[in-house]
C-alpha cells in the first residue's frame, strides 16, 4: 500500500511533522528524518502547517528543526494539529498576539 498523504521531519529530535500538503484523518508516510515512517493524522491539518508525532503535555517544549520552537498551551493528542490555538510561539513571540484563522491582531484596538 502506498501512503498518498505526506509529512516531513526535519530532525530526530523533532516532535512534530509538516504536512506537505493538507492532511486529512487517516495514514500518512514520514519523510526526511523520521524515528518511525508513518503516522496517523487524527484531524484535518493545513498544508504546511505542523503535526504532532506523539502526545505533547500542556507546558512541554515543541521541538522543530531539532530546536524547541515553542510551548504547548494545552494538552496536543498525537495526529492532531499543532498551531497558535494549543502553542506559544519561542521564536517570534509576537505570533502569540494573531488570530488563528485570519492572523489579525488581538491585542490592538482599532477604534
Amino acid at each position: 500500500m502506498t501512503l498518498e498523504q505526506t509529512a516531513f521531519v526535519i530532525d530526530r529530535r523533532d516532535n512534530v511533522a509538516t504536512a506537505l500538503a493538507a492532511l486529512t484523518p487517516g495514514a500518512v508516510r514520514l519523510t526526511g528524518e523520521p524515528v518511525q515512517p508513518e503516522t496517523t493524522a487524527t484531524q484535518d491539518i493545513p498544508d504546511g502547517h505542523k503535526l504532532a508525532l506523539r502526545d505533547i503535555a500542556a507546558g512541554e517544549d515543541i521541538v522543530k528543526y531539532g530546536v524547541v520552537i515553542g510551548r504547548a498551551t494545552a494538552p496536543i493528542p498525537a495526529g492532531s494539529w499543532v498551531h497558535l490555538h494549543c502553542m506559544r510561539s519561542l521564536v517570534d513571540e509576537r505570533s502569540s498576539h494573531l488570530d488563528v484563522v485570519t492572523g489579525a491582531p488581538t491585542d490592538i484596538s482599532y477604534e
